[in-house]
């Protein structure tokens, strides 16, 4: 047995976990009885060499699981604790997992490593969130341009293990926002002090010299973080410079910048996320970067199906998810779009709140100074049509609005409607390169939800674009969408059409996705019709703003904030009643705020307990302060938004940067598939500018409840910046466009 002690950071890069070993659960752990147990893929047959399993893996493959050796049958006892380990050498890429044999082979615990030459010992603890008795173990060695020999020998699955409780390395305690603070916005950085003494602190500059000081505040226990907290309020300082830090005893803080253009590259990093996860189109080194350049995905070239003619699920598939035999007679070219999130599936609804917040931050430069206007212009980002006259951001946009066209159902039943997503019939595995997906495509029942996501960002798109033939194209979409979508009010996506190969976007009120169409009809037509169903609606008047914040299945507050902004033919008392629910929910966010000590506006509904996409969460009510402010000129509602980016870069529970490239300590290792450095180094980490989902609660994922376990997680801390971290570390579309609009309204402060 390997007396190693290589702890939890051998696949986390982070926390700790003391192990005490116990009984090793593999038989012929040592490989004395030969090969038995053992199996391999048929391009790397076993072989023994002195006495370890050796395999001569071929070069020129490129997923990990292109070439495997594992062993079968292991039993797991949910909640109890195990270590994983072993020995390996030959120079070469070894993923090694602890997963179930079955699609879609979750991970239980995985080392991720780059063998030495030599004979090296990795070792990992996890808690098994399972009760099954066929576990198996693989050691994924493929991926490597050139052949090499994988050697193996003593490979441990020891149960009755006790590990030490996992826990993140926060580093400094105190937090600050990492990129830094405005001259003329709020200053505070958070103490994690555990004492309830007021102490002294100092802001030194970049030489160490103190420019200001000052005495902390005793806040009390910020429950959402699980940690006794005291506050800095730095506010009055006008000095401006990089490389301050903020010092509390023996503890200095990351440093961070005062200046007025901190955010100026923000805007763009953040758009600059949707070129390379577009589909259909080769993604080109020489305009985005060489790391990021690959083949266009999805374009029926092998290994790929394609996405140029397909077809609906089975009827046997569709039976037990909709509870009819469901499919079509036809297939549709449903190439372009933007991959939604980690994986290689594009799903009309969020699409749709994508495409509206992005198209809102341009809107919103247009009713605005050219200044702006100008940030978002033709040339702005480095996208294959920039130069062409149009403005990038229109440009990047057309490419998921054009796809979403496509979904259009011809014929059948629910001829009309918008099919609800197109993607892979199984899951795959990390990594997977959008062009070596071999996966069946398949079309997903038309929805009432996604329909109307098309009515509501065609209508949006119509009055933005000054193509003749598209806003043309657009603007029939749209009517003809709402239509269909008040036709058939109520098909609905169920959450069962979400066990295999994508998310299921399910949703069964969808007042709000009518109110939203509706709004942005009326706004671009002016027509009465949809003043009328607007009016209609119980959101007029009703609920708008949640305090957790709006999302693709919560749209009405897209409706309210273009119906605020937007030059529209409401009457004077309308209007100021509808802007009057933007300031109001301002206030809500604003005395949220003032109840915890990281400068968040988001408040779950289930008090301290934080829903997936946390992040984006905090940034959508932010955006509506900034709303807010622009509509009353209030100061307040500024301050409030400018504060509530602090939790994002760093002054939070896991004093970390939330968007990759920003600030000191930042997440870089997302799930995704093709952004995937931490699983492949010849694979790039996420681009700069893409934000992590974010704390969550409900840690789904295998990674994050083997750390939590049964002892749960604050829920600021229920984050690992782990890419098999789905439920937490996940990057997705609307969560960078979330980020995108936010960011336009930082950059212009």
């Amino acid at each position: 047995m390997i007396q190693s002690r290589v702890l939890l950071t051998a696949a986390l890069t982070m926390g700790s976990a003391g192990i005490v070993f116990a009984e090793n659960l593999i038989a012929n752990n040592d490989f004395e009885a030969g090969l038995d147990g053992w199996w391999s893929t048929e391009n790397a047959p076993m072989t023994l060499v002195d006495g370890q399993l050796c395999v001569d893996v071929p070069g020129g493959t490129f997923n990990p699981w292109s070439v495997i050796v594992g062993t079968d049958n292991l039993p797991l006892v949910k909640l109890e604790e195990y270590e994983f380990a072993f020995s390996a050498g030959g120079g070469g890429p070894v993923r090694a997992l602890v997963q179930e044999p079955v699609d879609p082979w979750f991970a239980y615990a995985t080392i991720q490593e780059q063998s030495g030459v030599e004979m090296s010992a990795f070792s990992t603890g996890f808690k098994s969130i399972v009760d099954r008795e066929d576990a198996q173990i693989v050691f994924q060695i493929g991926g490597s341009k050139e052949p090499w020999t994988f050697c193996l020998d003593d490979v441990a699955l020891n149960s009755d293990v006790v590990l030490e409780v996992y826990g993140p390395d926060t580093g400094p305690d105190v937090r600050v926002n990492q990129v830094g603070y405005l001259p003329d916005g709020p200053k505070r950085a958070t103490w994690v002090a555990g004492s309830v003494i007021p102490t002294d602190w100092r802001l030194l500059d970049a030489s160490g010299a103190e420019v200001a000081n000052g005495a902390t505040k005793y806040y009390g226990e910020d429950n959402s973080a699980g940690e006794v907290v005291q506050l800095i309020d730095f506010s009055s300082v006008e000095v401006t410079g990089d490389g301050f830090t903020i010092v509390v005893g023996n503890e200095v803080s990351h440093p961070f910048s005062i200046r007025g253009d901190i955010y100026s590259d923000l805007r763009t990093d953040a758009l600059e996320y949707f070129y390379p996860v577009r589909s259909g189109i080769e993604i080109d080194g020489a305009i985005y970067g060489e790391e990021y350049a690959r083949p266009a995905g999805h374009l029926s070239v092998a290994p790929n199906t394609g996405d140029a003619a397909v077809g609906c699920q089975p009827a046997e598939v569709s039976e037990p998810i909709y509870g009819e035999p469901w499919t079509c007679d036809y297939t549709l070219d449903v190439t372009g779009g933007w991959y939604d999130a980690g994986d290689h599936g594009k799903y009309v609804v969020n699409g749709g709140i994508s495409v509206a917040q992005l198209l809102s931050t341009y809107e919103r430069a247009l009713l605005r100074d050219g200044t702006a206007l100008a940030a978002l212009g033709d040339g702005s980002l480095p996208i294959p049509e920039s130069g062409n006259g149009v403005p990038d951001i229109l440009d990047e946009v057309r490419w998921e609005l054009e796809w979403m066209l496509k979904m259009k159902a011809p014929s059948g039943d629910y001829a009309g409607l918008y099919h609800h997503k197109v993607h892979d019939a199984q899951w795959t595995g990390l990594p997977l390169m959008p062009h070596m997906d071999d996966k069946v495509r398949e079309l997903h029942r038309p929805s009432t939800s996604a329909t109307l996501n098309v009515a509501a960002v065609a209508a949006q798109g119509a009055r933005l674009y000054s193509d003749e033939e598209f806003t043309s194209t657009l603007i029939v979409a749209a009517m003809e969408a709402y239509e269909a979508a008040k036709a058939m009010p109520d098909v609905f996506a169920p959450a069962a059409d979400g066990n295999s190969g994508g998310g299921p976007y399910d949703d069964t009120d969808l007042s709000d996705e009518f109110y939203w169409a509706a709004a942005e009809l009326y706004l671009t037509t002016g027509e009465q019709m949809y003043l009328d169903d607007l009016k209609a609606s119980p959101h007029w008047g009703g609920e708008v703003f949640r305090p957790n914040g709006f999302d693709w299945k919560f749209v009405a507050s897209l409706a309210q904030l273009n119906l605020a902004t937007v030059p529209n033919g409401l009457s004077f008392e309308d209007l100021e009643t509808v802007r009057q629910t933007v300031v109001d929910a301002a206030d809500g966010y604003l005395a949220a705020q003032g109840t915890y000590a990281f400068g968040q506006v988001y408040t779950p509904e289930v008090k301290d307990f934080y829903d997936w996409g946390s992040n984006h969460l905090h940034l959508q009510n932010a955006i509506v302060l900034g709303t807010a402010y622009e509509l009353s000129g209030q100061g307040k509602y500024r301050d409030g938004a400018l504060e509530a980016v602090d939790y994002i870069f760093g002054r939070n529970a896991l004093n970390l940067s939330y968007v990759t490239g920003w600030g000191d300590v930042y997440a870089e290792n997302q799930h995704s598939r093709w952004f995937a450095a931490s699983i492949n180094p010849d694979l790039p980490h996420p681009p700069v500018g893409s934000l992590a989902g974010g704390p969550n609660s409900s840690i789904q994922d295998p990674v994050a409840q083997g750390l939590f376990g049964d002892q749960g997680c604050a829920a600021q801390k229920c984050y690992v910046d782990h890419i098999e971290s789905w439920s937490t570390n996940e990057i997705t579309i609307n969560w960078n466009a979330s980020l995108a609009q936010f960011a336009s309204w930082l950059a212009d402060q």
